[in-house]
């Protein structure tokens, strides 16, 4: 995992689409000042193993001649102190004449002159080698890469996903994006990003067709901001995370800040680059490409075939396979089922346990990072992969299939957050939930991670949260955003057990949790039924209402979870990883009917997320089974302990609709 970014600057740009989440770049809008260091600074927090910068200077050789392949490319390398001297030798090499340059930002006064800075921090968690980003290849194309690759195209168990992904991309055409140059039989941009399977973005500069290509996958799942070209500032900023604002350390949150950046909308972005012939300056085309995979877009329009049930189908689909067959499940093979005689909750559980194996056992993640602990940590004491966990039905399933997963010799580390000691109900839960994993997995090494936290000694972590949630901006994003960020961490306590001669001693001791990877049931319930505005749609527009409803979560999942939630996991250095989010998962859940996903006619905790509760009791979580629904927020309890401090009370804090109210004020 990485932080990227890119600053563009000297470009007069236009975009060639129009949507709702995009700002024009005529419009006027407060100024969000912040320098390339607090940048830097942020993205390091995600990508603490290395850091890079490239600077890519674009210009005219001549002025006399007005042609694209007039236009000269120059690279710098990492050391940003050089980066205004750099700028000058390149300039007079361009012009055999010096140039006024931006001492503060570097930036080129000179509108036939362009700069594109590239930013790579990576979190090594693939490969055998270290890397370091940005790469440039030897035709002086450059990519800043944050994803993984879960399928779609052939990399061995110990390759490196952007080194995999950089030679892939320098094979491409540029024709997608010059369409008036020859075609070729070579593979075009889109369709390689296209059949990739997994989370990622990425920000790529084609040297050959003068093309910035730039995305992030289709569901979301590794966060990218872009800050369109505005009025007040008329570069194009494409980054991981917003840093936060340098312009007034008394500021906490303004709007300009929370109008600054966007989510860049899922998809495959290009800008190609050419001159003007009246004034000979730089000018940027961006548009926005098609998908090219068939079955990527089947499963973004999220249309399911068999939606309202006939009453004899309804009541047939009720059948709960027996726990003791869910060893005879066979392994699911890309993008399909080996049997199809299976029950769907057998379906479902093969192709869950092998989206966990994908995310946790089938590269080789750990041997860079066991390397940091050798001398510290004896190798069966290493906890490589941790569960955000609050012992509810979506995080059993996880860590319990991360138990079939992962080799016995490593433990595995249960992250839960509380705002109220042992009295919030995912304490409660995470406790008896634990309980139960070790009846199902007496071997196993568990780590149940106690993280406790009080919301009115966390003013400094709350405004920092504030500036990684960015641009979510309602009480119910922060908090949200707060206790990911903490449970993220990992720093909690942990009770250990020591046997005397006649009973168990419990000890309480300190404990951080140094899993790099973070399996999150995110889109569990946007897939299942699992929210409380389900069953409400259910009741009022029956199965075809439901079917809308959960559709409408699907389809913007990107823009109120997985950015945010990325963010604010990333922040300390971790790697979230989806396992419902998994392309086969989601293809195998759409398969079913909506009937054998829930069925709302049946109470909480049985009809609501029907399919998941089948999977459990198939994995010997009979009590997760029978859990209800429980958000992040309220079973940890920090929204009660918000409606308190921020509207003075829980109703109040409803009579005010906390969960959409819009903070733009000091959080304390």
């Amino acid at each position: 995992m990485c932080g990227i970014a890119l600053t563009v600057s000297g470009i007069r740009i236009s975009l060639s689409f129009s949507s709702s989440e995009e700002t024009s770049p005529t419009a006027r809008a407060e100024p969000f000042v912040f320098t390339i260091e607090d940048l830097i600074a942020a993205l390091q927090r995600r990508g603490p193993d290395s850091l890079g910068s490239k600077r890519v200077l674009l210009g005219l050789k001549n002025r006399t001649f007005v042609d694209d392949k007039n236009l000269l490319l120059s690279i710098d390398g990492e050391n940003e102190r050089d980066g205004e001297k750099f700028c000058i030798e390149v300039c007079s090499e361009i012009y055999g004449h010096g140039l006024s340059v931006d001492g503060k930002n570097g930036f080129i006064r000179d509108k036939s002159v362009a700069e594109m800075h590239f930013i790579g921090a990576v979190l090594q968690l693939r490969g055998v080698s270290p890397i370091m980003q940005p790469l440039v290849d030897a035709s002086e194309n450059v990519l800043v890469y944050n994803g993984e690759i879960f399928g779609g195209i052939e990399i061995s168990s110990s390759s490196n996903d952007a080194e995999i992904i950089m030679q892939l991309l320098g094979n491409c055409c540029c024709c997608d994006s010059h369409p008036e140059m020859s075609m070729c039989n070579r593979k075009q941009i889109p369709e390689l990003l296209s059949a990739l399977k997994g989370p990622w973005a990425l920000i790529y500069w084609q040297h050959t067709s003068k093309t910035l290509w730039f995305g992030r996958d289709g569901f979301g799942r590794r966060s990218l901001l872009v800050h369109w070209p505005t009025y007040e500032d008329p570069r194009l900023l494409l980054s991981s995370v917003s840093p936060p604002s340098s312009s007034d350390p008394n500021i906490e949150v303004g709007l300009s800040s929370l109008t600054y950046w966007q989510e860049l909308p899922c998809g495959v972005y290009s800008m190609s680059i050419c001159t003007a012939e009246v004034d000979q300056c730089l000018l940027g085309d961006i548009k926005k490409h098609q998908w090219k995979n068939s079955m990527l877009k089947e499963l973004i329009e999220w249309e399911r075939k068999f939606v309202e049930p006939k009453h004899e189908e309804l009541h047939s689909s009720s059948y709960l396979v027996p726990p003791a067959q869910h060893d005879m499940l066979l392994p699911v093979v890309e993008g399909s089922m080996q049997s199809l005689d299976l029950q769907p909750a057998h379906k479902a559980l093969a192709v869950l346990r092998h989206s966990v194996a994908r995310r946790t056992t089938d590269n080789t993640v750990f041997q860079f990072y066991a390397q940091d602990f050798t001398n510290t940590c004896r190798k069966e004491e290493l906890v490589p992969v941790a569960v955000l966990f609050s012992g509810g039905l979506d995080s059993m399933i996880l860590a319990a299939l991360l138990h079939e997963c992962l080799d016995p010799k490593y433990g595995i580390d249960l992250l839960n957050i509380s705002f109220e000691g042992q009295s919030a109900p995912d304490r409660i839960t995470a406790r008896s939930g634990v309980e139960e994993l070790k009846r199902v997995a007496p071997l196993r090494r568990w780590t149940l991670v106690e993280i406790d936290a009080d919301l009115s000694n966390l003013t400094m972590e709350m405004k920092h949260v504030m500036s990684l949630i960015n641009p979510a901006k309602t009480y119910m994003d922060l908090n949200i955003g707060t206790a990911l960020w903490l449970a993220a961490r990992g720093d909690g306590l942990v009770y250990e057990t020591t046997s005397s001669s006649r009973d168990d001693i419990y000890q309480c001791v300190k404990y951080k949790s140094e899993a790099r990877i973070l399996l999150v049931g995110s889109g569990a319930d946007e897939q299942c039924a699992g929210y409380g505005r389900h069953r409400t749609k259910y009741r009022s527009s029956s199965w075809l209402g439901l079917h809308e409803e959960m559709k409408l979560d699907m389809q913007r999942i990107w823009k109120r979870n997985l950015g945010r939630d990325d963010r604010c996991i990333a922040d300390n250095g971790k790697e979230p990883r989806f396992p419902f989010l998994d392309e086969d998962v989601i293809r195998v859940l759409l398969d079913f009917t909506l009937w054998e996903i829930a069925n709302l006619d049946q109470p909480s905790g049985t009809g609501d997320k029907k399919i998941l509760r089948e999977v459990a009791q198939l994995l010997g979580l009979h009590k997760a089974a029978t859990l209800p629904k429980r958000a992040i927020q309220f079973g940890s309890r920090i929204a009660q302990e918000s409606n308190r401090k921020n509207f003075g009370s829980n109703r109040a804090a409803n009579q005010a609709s906390a969960g959409s109210a819009v903070f733009y004020r000091s959080s304390s």
